[in-house]
């Protein structure tokens, strides 16, 4: 595959997705991705990006400032 914003070559790597939430910070760590060699572009698979929705989901009505997670961690 090729990134989407440069055309160079992607490999499979471990990221971390951050996103700020209502002024909370949610922080999954070791998300499987596509990373571009070229440009450091992160991408994620379609049922990747369904759990992390999963996961921001199952605790964005219970953090405080910042929740940090594993992306391996299971969501009931």
């Amino acid at each position: 595959m090729n990134c989407f914003m440069c055309r160079g070559d992607l490999e499979n790597k471990n990221t971390t997705f951050m996103i700020e939430l209502n002024n909370c910070i949610i922080i999954i760590k070791n998300v499987p991705s596509q990373v571009c060699r070229q440009c450091g572009e992160v991408s994620y698979s379609n049922e990747v990006a369904k759990q992390l929705e999963k996961l921001v989901n199952s605790v964005k009505n219970a953090i405080t400032e910042i929740t940090v997670m594993n992306y391996t961690e299971k969501v009931a």
